[in-house]
């Protein structure tokens, strides 16, 4: 790897010559601005070994030069990517560059050529736009000096002069702010119009490129958004109202089955929604991202717990989604979801149920699930379990027998307080009834065989060889051998505190 610096710089206006090693095209000469003190490390792709011996200012330094190059050089394609829609103006038809080279638009040219996303390159060509207006008002040597070909306006691409924009075009032209930053703003402070004016525009402007520096990506467009709508807010308000409904419009959910068997899930969510999924979901994952620090010690322990949770945070993300919808259709059926709870329907052969081997399906997906979650869903509400003979014939179909009733879910929950399964903290509302012994297995539908799991747990229990027993009075809870040989039992006791307390005082007297 080569440590050595050099400096591309050269007085204004004299020609730098760019040589591009191995490559097709010819050195360049192109005027450049001169740029004091840049040093420009070395092109080469660097060697993990030789990086993992920098110090730390040196690591950190050769970082910050790279990035300032890379917003130069980001700066430097948005002015090219300028002059390409200028050449692919649609006044030239098929003339235009683009379209002579097989590409509809320049932005897909763009697209092309850079080995970008089809919105970064959109991003250079808008960024590309901004600068050419200014330096067109400026009269800058980054203007084009080409002629325009035959047809096309002197400068096509550019948009009309916007003199709001000037403080962004400036940050970018001189790489204190990047591509990506400089079109954020400059789309969410948006058009002057009849209540915001120009200068309105051009004094936020300046002051978003200002803060800019000390804000992700993502801060710098939310305080643009914001600074638009307060800027509305002034003139007219009735505008605010509107973006909110403009955004709620484009919400959307599609659900996906993969080849795999997996089910992609994509969307928009709008803001209002966004916030109480969002928070919905940070309640389930914050411990593992760095929550509040002084907090209860029921709320410690909890963290604690979490933390110590074999799943991703991405999974107990989506299992906190799918409890939640499980929840939503138990609470209020018809009014979250219809006419009825969800359904999963599952269909088990009654040669494999008896075996306690083999594989069910759940209708309307492509892949196999095993005995043991056929067995699970057997135990919860809104599953009709449909069992197949060997002559294709059905043999039983789910019934309520089969199913814990509301008013033995209202026992279980006051005798069990949430999840059974020692260490959870999941109260009645987020478990399903299990079975300790399976229905399949004679298993009665009853408040001395049925104790409360949340749906993690419960999975656990059917998959990976836990189990319940009954021991007197007392649950009990029998790990498999892989976890311990001897499968001692964990006592699992009540998460009531009526019957913590009723317990107790037995045992004093």
């Amino acid at each position: 790897m080569a440590h050595s610096n050099t400096t591309t710089t050269a007085p204004l206006g004299d020609a730098a010559v760019l040589d591009v090693p191995g490559g097709d095209v010819p050195a360049l000469a192109v005027p450049v601005r001169a740029v004091p003190g840049l040093a420009v490390p070395a092109l080469d792709v660097y060697d993990g070994a030789q990086v993992g011996g920098l110090g730390d200012d040196a690591l950190l330094g050769l970082q910050s030069r790279l990035a300032e190059l890379r917003r130069r050089t980001e700066t430097n394609l948005a002015i090219l990517a300028d002059e390409i829609a200028r050449r692919s103006h649609h006044s030239l038809g098929h003339d235009g560059l683009a379209q002579r080279l097989g590409s509809r638009t320049p932005q897909h040219l763009v697209q092309h050529l850079t080995g970008t996303s089809a919105r970064d390159a959109a991003a250079l060509v808008r960024v590309g736009s901004m600068l050419g207006a200014a330096s067109s008002v400026d009269d800058s040597p980054t203007a084009s000096s080409s002629p325009a070909p035959a047809g096309a306006p002197a400068n096509a691409s550019s948009s009309t002069a916007a003199p709001w924009l000037a403080p962004i075009a400036a940050a970018v032209g001189e790489a204190r702010l990047s591509v990506e930053a400089g079109d954020a703003i400059a789309r969410a402070l948006g058009q002057p119009d009849a209540h915001v004016t120009a200068a309105q525009l051009g004094v936020a402007a300046a002051q978003l490129v200002a803060e800019a520096t000390l804000l992700t990506l993502e801060q710098l467009s939310v305080r643009a958004r914001n600074a638009r709508a307060l800027l509305d807010l002034d003139g007219q308000p009735e505008l605010v109202a509107e973006r909110e409904q403009s955004l709620r419009d484009r919400r959307y959910l599609f659900l996906s089955r993969q080849a795999d068997g997996m089910t992609r899930l994509s969307g928009l969510l709008d803001p209002e929604s966004a916030a109480l999924v969002h928070d919905a979901v940070d309640g389930a994952t914050s411990p593992r991202r760095g929550g509040p620090r002084f907090v209860s010690p029921g709320e410690r322990e909890r963290a604690e717990r979490i933390a110590r949770d074999t799943r991703t945070t991405e999974q107990l993300a989506l299992d906190a989604l799918v409890d939640l919808v499980r929840i939503g259709g138990d609470v209020a059926p018809t009014e979250v979801i219809g006419t009825r709870s969800p359904a999963v329907q599952v269909i088990v052969a009654e040669r494999d149920l008896a075996a306690r081997r083999g594989l069910a399906r759940i209708e309307g997906q492509t892949e196999p699930v095993s005995i043991e979650t056929a067995d699970r869903h057997g135990c919860s509400a809104g599953v009709v379990p449909v069992v197949i003979d060997a002559r294709g014939d059905v043999v039983a179909l789910g019934r309520e027998t089969r199913l814990y009733t509301r008013r033995q879910r209202v026992a279980l929950a006051a005798r069990d307080g949430g999840c059974r399964f020692p260490g959870c903290d999941r109260p009645p509302s987020w478990t399903e009834a299990h079975h300790i012994v399976p229905w399949s297995e004679g298993g009665a539908t009853d408040l001395a065989t049925g104790v409360l799991l949340c749906r993690h747990h419960h999975l656990l229990l059917h998959n990976n060889g836990w189990r319940f027993e009954r021991r007197r009075d007392e649950f009990v809870l029998i790990p498999p051998r892989s976890i311990d040989p001897e499968q001692r039992p964990i006592p699992a006791p009540s998460k009531s505190p009526i019957i913590e307390r009723e317990r107790a005082l037995a045992g004093a007297g």
